[in-house]
């Protein structure tokens, strides 16, 4: 049989890299948070007043697809909200001009979410 190595024993930490933290943390100034106020870039967009959510199979193949009209939404917020209810929706979509644009027939899902992000008036048709 092989003779047996006797391996290091792991070294120990005689001092406590966070001891120097721990004495500055009494002198950190308690207090509120600062308050940052919205700029333009994190502003939330008004929602839309009105959606119109239809379903088609025309024109697509013989795909179901589920459209939602006249949101009025500029390009990056159309962006923004198709990605948004895709995820909570979990299927496939895009944007296709100015309508947002889902696969299979949501028409009994999407009132529900649109109305969470502020839309006032869905008609589904």
């Amino acid at each position: 049989m092989a003779k047996r190595r006797d391996l290091p024993s792991a070294p120990t930490l005689t001092s406590n890299p966070f001891a120097a933290l721990a004495e500055r943390r009494d002198a950190v100034p308690q207090g509120d948070p600062p308050v940052h106020e919205p700029t333009a870039a994190t502003a939330v967009a008004k929602a839309p007043a009105r959606a119109v959510v239809r379903y088609e199979r025309a024109g697509r193949g013989g795909k179901e697809a589920t459209v939602i009209e006249q949101l009025g939404l500029s390009a990056d917020d159309a962006e923004t909200w198709c990605r948004e209810i895709k995820r909570q929706l979990g299927c496939g979509g895009g944007v296709e001009g100015e309508d947002l644009v889902f696969a299979g027939d949501q028409r009994a899902r999407l009132p529900r979410l649109l109305e969470a992000r502020g839309v006032r008036r869905v008609t589904v048709g």
